[in-house]
């Protein structure tokens, strides 16, 4: 195991359940790409997303295990506990995570999670009867994008 590589991805889940975006910005390399059910991004969008998520979830709780990662790899399995902020609904989302790094920082990270389930949980009767739908899927994925987009755009707006 890469012991520098191992320690990234700790770092990672750390600064995640502190709520610490900056911290888990500075896990990735600038051109970075973050895949999810929910999310496509590359480059500053990845860190962005991290703090968005970090500035909403007032009551996150994170546990990651299974932390493995050798000069080029890396795996964990997390799981997030939060309220949902579009509906006050209570999500346990289990995710299997995988890495790619370049000079010590995240270069790719796939998580990959079963979306009917958090729709499920985060949705209700909607999520439950439509999360399996590819309707629901592109509405759940344009909503975080649009959420993404004017977060970052209210953060720019914040340092200019």
């Amino acid at each position: 195991m890469s012991a520098s590589n191992a320690e990234t991805i700790h770092r990672l889940y750390v600064a995640l359940g502190q709520r610490d975006g900056e911290a888990m910005a500075a896990c990735y390399t600038p051109d970075a790409t973050f895949e999810d059910p929910a999310f496509s991004l590359r480059g500053e969008a990845v860190g962005d997303m991290w703090r968005m998520l970090c500035t909403r979830g007032k009551d996150l709780t994170v546990e990651a295990s299974g932390i493995d990662a050798d000069a080029s790899t890396g795996r964990a399995r997390w799981v997030a506990t939060y309220t949902f902020s579009g509906s006050g609904r209570k999500v346990v989302n289990r995710i299997d995570a995988r890495f790619t790094f370049r000079d010590g920082l995240i270069a790719t990270h796939v998580d990959t999670f079963d979306l009917w389930r958090w729709a499920s949980q985060a949705l209700g009767p909607v999520g439950l009867l439509l999360g399996w739908t590819p309707f629901l899927r592109a509405k759940i994925r344009a909503q975080a994008a649009q959420s993404l987009a004017k977060f970052s755009a209210d953060r720019r707006a914040r340092l200019s």
